[in-house]
């Protein structure tokens, strides 16, 4: 079956009370509209339209990192699904297949669902499901799986009113009938919009099938409020921790790791509590992650401990067996295999060599204000607490700095780097200073009284 997706991103999203376009929320460290594209992918759609509207632009900049792929469509007015569907249209001409149209603020919806959504053999079919409370969707007039008509709540009887089965707002439907049934539309209803649900009544008239397909309520969570927000990055976090066990994780205090929409995980890995996971994080089998740790943007091999208390930025690239260690920060770093970071560093556009230690304290000056510059370290190399490498600078394999160098020049390997000023004591000196500073505190006291 071939496939194109249109999803429906122009909503202001007047209840969020935000200044951004309500389908850039996030959740899972991604915009709501990823979680909506990353479950239409899953059928490997041969054509992607996202139709934007308020903050078009916010909007549009955001799909073309997310899904460069993707063709997005403006809807300058917003007068209902209806009318984006049909904005949608002219880039999906020539296009020969079934259509889903899916809605950014929707990001639950699982491939499995859409995927049989897509198999329907209905001439138009649509997602619903049984509410525990209807409240306010629109409902679903059928018998058995035939689909009759759906009726908006506000345009409802109070006997449709009682029903149960309640409209998703996701349609399948081939695209030369979808482009016909859509172009003949009419807004005479309360809202004066051009309903998409309006399609399944007039399909029907002309002798087409119509049918539902059902999912559990939850996947049909849509995001109005900050409230409900809250509420999707709840339900977010346990299906991902629920799936991470699934797959042989380990989590010591599993209500308090939070993950992202791409985070990748291996068995058998362990994570302690309280860590974060930012976009674009790949952990290998049999890592270790202490509590407190936050990682976004890197990849850590088979065997690494991580933390506790340690930061892990982008491009930080950990390979097998490294340790990091408490309060240790990894930027735009290469870290070889067996390297160790026990405490208090930051590690930024850096290559570490395989076996290297680095000492507490240690630091690459890898800013000038101006420009970042790369430090690099080879193999088996020892870094000495509190050394200062002002990048950028080599320090060869097997070479040692002392204990509070400051190391502005290349080092040979194997060698010893001393990069210290000269100490000179000053005898009774503290002594003479102390007791100048008491006067001065004693006479400040009393000139305040």
């Amino acid at each position: 079956m071939t496939i194109a997706l249109i999803v429906l991103a122009a909503g202001q999203g007047t209840r969020m009370n935000s200044d951004l376009p309500k389908v850039l929320h996030q959740i899972g460290a991604a915009p709501l509209v990823a979680h909506a594209l990353a479950a239409g992918r899953s059928l490997e759609p041969e054509r992607v339209v996202v139709v934007t509207g308020h903050g078009a632009e916010q909007v549009g900049k955001a799909v073309a990192k997310i899904d460069p792929e993707a063709q997005i469509v403006l809807q300058e007015e917003q007068l209902g699904t209806g009318h984006a569907v049909q904005q949608a249209l002219p880039a999906l001409e020539g296009f020969a297949g079934r259509v889903l149209v899916l809605y950014g603020d929707t990001p639950f919806i699982r491939p499995e669902t859409l995927e049989g959504l897509a198999e329907s053999t209905a001439d138009v079919t649509v997602l619903g499901f049984e509410a525990a409370d209807p409240g306010r969707y629109g409902r679903l007039v059928a018998k058995g799986a035939a689909l009759e008509r759906i009726v908006e709540f506000k345009d409802a009887t109070e006997d449709e009113r009682k029903i149960t089965l309640c409209n998703s707002g996701v349609i399948a439907c081939d695209a030369a009938l979808l482009a016909d049934l859509v172009n003949g539309l009419r807004n005479e209803n309360a809202s004066g919009e051009y309903y998409l649900t309006d399609i399944i009544e007039a399909a029907r008239a002309i002798g087409k099938s119509a049918e539902v397909v059902t999912c559990d309520e939850a996947e049909t969570l849509g995001i109005n409020t900050r409230a409900e927000l809250a509420q999707a990055e709840a339900l977010f976090q346990s299906r991902m921790r629920a799936e991470a066990m699934e797959n042989g994780v380990t989590m010591i205090d599993p209500s308090t790791v939070y993950f992202a929409l791409d985070t990748y995980i291996g068995r058998d890995v362990v994570i302690g509590p309280n860590v974060v996971f930012g976009p674009a994080v790949t952990i290998e089998s049999s890592a270790r992650i202490e509590a407190f740790c936050h990682l976004e943007g890197c990849h850590i091999s088979r065997g690494a401990t991580i933390g506790p208390f340690a930061r892990l930025r982008p491009g930080a690239e950990l390979s097998e067996d490294v340790h990091i260690g408490n309060f240790v920060e990894v930027k735009n770093a290469i870290l070889g295999e067996g390297v160790k970071v026990g405490h208090l560093t930051y590690l930024g556009d850096a290559d570490i060599g395989e076996h290297t230690n680095i000492g507490a304290g240690t630091v690459t000056c890898n800013y000038d204000g101006v420009f970042k510059h790369r430090t690099t370290i080879g193999a088996n190399a020892f870094i000495g607490s509190d050394t200062m490498l002002v990048a950028p600078v080599t320090v060869g394999a097997g070479a040692l700095t002392a204990s509070g160098s400051v190391i502005t020049e290349d080092v040979p390997p194997e060698a010893v780097a001393l990069g210290r000023a000269k100490q000179v004591n000053k005898p009774g000196l503290a002594k003479k200073l102390f007791d100048k500073l008491r006067a001065e505190k004693a006479r400040r006291m009393k000139k305040d009284q």
